[in-house]
């Protein structure tokens, strides 16, 4: 039996209601624009508009994947950030708002030598070589690649389904000529025996959850986000102790370190890069929430103590 558009909205928003999705009356509306290719101030043109059975087959498939928890934007495969497209799939974390904070930092210090008004404590450079390590989608470091033209930048994981993603991503923004990929742990492809590759600045959300909290976590992440790019660990800390120790040898001079952090990590992240004693001007930022969200930190000229 055919249905208009209004109809099968209504049976989705209420499918999702009774399947738990917190966003129910926007994700079954975001659905059927997907389904149709239009965009939602297309939306309410269509409310009157008769679906053959074929159609609305379709839209209900989509509504029982979206209705066993599997996060809208691996149904659709995209995710806007930075206000940019970015291809997402099972293979990488879906890019968030809080994540856009760090990046519109780093393109603060990039084009401007400032950081949150004010003046860094080192040279303004022409150029930037940026590493975007634990890369997923390539979201931040292919941001900053779009946005700033004086950058080179290499994104790096150790997921090849996550690279292949990232590649994806760079040929869709145009940004492929100006974009390396290396697949590894962490920084180790960058350490070699006799020298290391350096950078500008190195920039990364690497998995920071404690282990312990992951069974506790929402639906659409514990059970359909990619763990490894989540568990950081007993204490969350294991990837920021890997990060801290090797990042100064991977850091040209007045090298920039921008690290995501969770929100009750500050101290503990701000003390790892201390004790390295090769890192200055380490400082804790907050999102646009006020929570804790970013450490940075600069090379320092010489190791301290």
């Amino acid at each position: 039996m055919s249905l208009s558009v209004k109809e099968i909205l209504n049976i989705g928003r209420r499918q999702l209601e009774e399947s738990d999705i917190a966003d129910a009356a926007v994700d079954c509306k975001l659905l059927y624009c997907y389904l149709m290719n239009i965009s939602s101030a297309q939306l309410i043109l269509e409310y009157q508009k008769v679906l053959p059975d074929s159609l609305c087959d379709e839209y209900f498939s989509l509504l029982d994947r979206r209705s066993l928890g599997v996060p809208l934007q691996y149904i659709t495969g995209s995710q806007e950030f930075m206000g940019l497209d970015f291809i997402v799939n099972e293979h990488v974390l879906i890019p968030r708002q809080d994540t856009e904070t760090m990046v519109e930092d780093a393109i603060s210090v990039i084009r401007e030598n400032q950081l949150r008004g004010q003046e860094m404590p080192i040279k303004k450079k022409r150029e930037y070589e940026v590493l975007d390590l634990c890369c997923g989608s390539g979201a931040i470091g292919l941001s900053i690649a779009s946005l700033c033209p004086n950058t080179k930048v290499v994104c790096s994981d150790i997921s090849r389904d996550a690279l292949d993603v990232a590649r994806r991503n760079a040929e869709k923004l145009g940004v492929s000529k100006k974009v390396s990929f290396e697949c590894g742990n962490l920084l180790m492809p960058f350490k070699g025996r006799f020298r290391n590759r350096k950078f500008d600045m190195i920039i990364s959300n690497p998995p920071y959850i404690k282990t312990g909290v992951i069974p506790t976590l929402q639906r659409e992440v514990r059970d359909y986000e990619p763990m490894g790019a989540l568990d950081g660990g007993a204490d969350g800390l294991d990837f920021y102790r890997n990060i801290a120790g090797d990042a100064p040898d991977c850091l040209k001079k007045d090298g920039v370190l921008f690290l995501e952090i969770g929100y009750d990590q500050r101290e503990a992240v701000e003390e790892l890069m201390e004790k390295t004693g090769r890192l200055d001007h380490i400082r804790g930022f907050k999102d646009l929430a006020g929570l804790d969200r970013i450490v940075t930190a600069v090379l320092a000229g010489k190791k301290k103590g």
